[in-house]
């Protein structure tokens, strides 16, 4: 706070004097400006190659034949080619944190090869164009004062800039939530056909197929299960990017379950019986364990809202009534 102190005094005096607000709200729209031209530069250089514009048609050709959803494909690839371009250039040179931006991508459900040239296009866009609207739109129309101004355009920025990383974060643990909970029916299912005689491909292949309508993530997973396994993948291999790939604990847990099977000799169809059990039985702890939770949560409700509600309507009429039998006494 000490080595604070200095620079929120000098900020002071900078905001007092109206001549330097003038000259850091004219510094601000000159990068603005400039950051605008250099994304309008970026994604001019990255449309004009021809290369890149083959490239990107291609995968949009190949996503759109490999879905069945083929107009929300091809509108999401209209949008990456404006912010595939921007965010190109943008991407960062320390490969563990582009891996894993990357690895959190694919885990969120993102698996094209532009993904992570989308993201950070966007996040140049959202950084940018919010605030030189704000600044083209709003302000000039709107009497404020200009450290007003200037503080709301670094702010437009700065959560235009978080935005990208918060969406990337709730897309993620929707979906991780949502293949944790087409898990048990999925199982079940493997346990039924392995136990009819099918191998573990051609289960995973038909309980993909059944899922698709109640659980269209997990069919998706297992999907590129059976589609790497039918490109020539060993199984092991595509179990282990399955467990990768998705990020979720049960998932590792079932992987490791069938290596080890694999590894050991011994049969399919009991191994994911005896997981199917165990998972259960997690399951059931943890709803156990939100349950136990409810009544210490209900506590502070019931404390704050529930009983100062019922202590008025309970104690209020008989305390009127001894104040207007004591004033009458009183007289």
């Amino acid at each position: 706070m000490d080595a604070l102190t200095p620079l929120l005094m000098q900020l002071e005096e900078w905001i007092a004097d109206p001549q330097m607000v003038q000259l850091g709200f004219a510094m601000l729209l000159g990068l603005t400006i400039f950051a605008l031209m250099i994304a309008l530069l970026l994604l001019v250089m990255g449309l004009s190659d021809p290369l890149r514009r083959r490239l990107r048609g291609l995968e949009a050709e190949a996503a759109t034949a490999s879905n069945a959803g083929g107009m929300a494909k091809a509108s999401e690839s209209g949008l990456s080619q404006w912010l595939g371009p921007m965010g190109e250039r943008l991407i960062p040179t320390q490969e563990d944190v582009r891996n894993r931006i990357a690895q959190r991508l694919r885990r969120a459900g993102k698996r094209s090869p532009g993904a992570l040239n989308v993201f950070y296009g966007a996040r140049l866009a959202l950084t940018v164009l919010p605030p030189l609207l704000l600044l083209v739109l709003v302000i000039p129309f709107v009497r404020v004062p200009i450290a007003t101004s200037i503080i709301l355009l670094v702010a437009t920025a700065i959560a235009g800039y978080l935005l990208p990383t918060l969406w990337l974060e709730r897309a993620l643990k929707q979906r991780t939530r949502l293949l944790r909970r087409g898990l048990p029916d999925a199982l079940d299912l493997l346990v039924v056909c392995t136990e009819a005689g099918l191998g573990l491909g051609a289960a995973i292949q038909r309980v993909a197929r059944d899922l698709e309508v109640s659980h269209p993530e997990l069919a998706d997973e297992l999907n590129m299960f059976s589609m790497q396994t039918r490109a020539g993948m060993d199984s092991k291999a595509a179990l282990r990017d399955l467990e990768e790939r998705t990020g979720v604990e049960d998932i590792r847990g079932l992987v490791t379950t069938l290596l080890q099977s694999m590894r050991f000799g011994t049969s399919i169809a009991t191994t994911l019986r005896l997981y199917a059990v165990e998972l259960r039985d997690k399951r059931t702890q943890e709803a156990e364990e939100l349950a136990a939770k409810v009544s210490t949560k209900m506590l502070f409700p019931l404390i704050f809202c529930v009983l100062p509600s019922f202590m008025l309507v309970a104690i209020g009429p008989p305390l009127l009534g001894a104040m207007r039998a004591l004033a009458g006494t009183g007289n």
